[in-house]
């Protein structure tokens, strides 16, 4: 397993804490790092994640929590991964923790700042796109997109989206276990059965959605909006067309990519037009307007950019966002 890695830091001062030498590059880490509590009593395992899927998989794995772990979720207040800014004191939990979990990937400047000028010398790093290696996918610029502003002729950047494959979770899960297992040793067993038991469930999902899109004569979907899910898609043999490609910044349609979007409701006959979590749906509206029907059902699913730790705390979880959105699918490709 690759990509789980301590990192060699630079002797700076930074947010009035020491930054301390440390090692090179490892993988999964092995042995214990345990913060010390300032009262003598059981030791804490400070843990760090930016997105709320990581940080769901991370209490998954946890359980019933034998290990003390404090986990933090960074972009907590609905907050898109392309636009998240950290404050001195994100900074901080990820300078002073023992495990840190971040998406990777061109939004994630700030992460590797705060990487090389973290004061734990044994930090541990997963970064979620490093570890997907070859199996991540360039950001795609499909037809009927406009070409962001100011976008070049640039190499591609990696499509940040990495979550929404189920496939990719229950890799991600493996190898967040085996971490925490380095980490927490005595916990090991803990933190096994439970991710062998999610990454079951993750398993029988992902089955649920390749049956639902077997069982369909659609095959093609359309998101007048961004288009995060190109995992998912890819994993289920789904095509598509959409206003923006997932990272991109831009809210506002050409006149263009209306009517395009529009005829190729047409041309498909379909029965809906989709969106992701956060959007007003007035683009939908428009194109839907601009169809010969002019009757598609709007539907919402949901990326996972905007849920907040209250959400979590309420009932929330990656699972019952991916299950929510399976329905979701199954309505629109009737």
């Amino acid at each position: 397993m690759t990509g789980c890695r301590r990192l060699k830091l630079n002797s700076m001062a930074f947010v009035l804490l020491l930054v301390l030498l440390a090692a090179g590059l490892s993988s999964c880490a092995s042995g214990n790092f345990r913060n010390n509590s300032a009262d003598g009593g059981q030791d804490t395992l400070r843990i760090v994640t930016d997105i709320f899927p990581a940080y769901d998989w991370v209490r998954v794995i946890c359980g019933e929590n034998p290990g003390n772990a404090e986990v933090t979720m960074l972009l907590d207040n609905g907050v898109d991964l392309h636009s998240f800014q950290p404050t001195v004191d994100d900074i901080l939990q990820i300078s002073t923790c023992d495990l840190f979990i971040y998406v990777g990937g061109e939004s994630a400047a700030w992460a590797e700042d705060a990487i090389a000028e973290a004061a734990n010398e044994d930090l541990v790093v997963i970064n979620l796109l490093e570890i997907l290696g070859d199996e991540a996918r360039e950001e795609e610029l499909a037809e009927g997109m406009r070409k962001a502003r100011g976008e070049g002729e640039e190499e591609p950047e990696k499509d940040e989206h990495v979550w929404l494959s189920l496939k990719n979770a229950a890799f991600f899960t493996d190898c967040i276990a085996e971490t925490l297992s380095g980490l927490d040793s005595e916990n090991a067993d803990v933190y096994r059965n439970n991710a062998d038991a999610y990454e079951e469930r993750l398993s029988e999902l992902d089955e649920e959605y390749r049956l639902a899109v077997s069982a369909s004569k659609v095959k093609t979907l359309l998101f007048a909006d961004r288009f995060p899910f190109r995992y998912l898609f890819d994993d289920c043999g789904l095509d598509y067309y959409a206003a923006f490609a997932g990272c991109s910044a831009e809210t506002e349609a050409s006149f263009e990519t209306i009517v395009f979007l529009a005829d190729k409701v047409n041309e498909l006959s379909l029965h809906s037009i989709l969106i992701i979590d956060g959007n007003d749906g007035k683009l939908a509206g428009t194109v839907r307007s601009n169809t010969g029907t002019k009757d598609q059902k709007i539907l919402t699913l949901d990326s996972m950019q905007s849920v907040a730790k209250k959400d979590a705390a309420g009932g929330v979880s990656y699972l019952s966002v991916m299950e929510d959105n399976l329905e979701v699918l199954k309505e629109a490709l009737k």
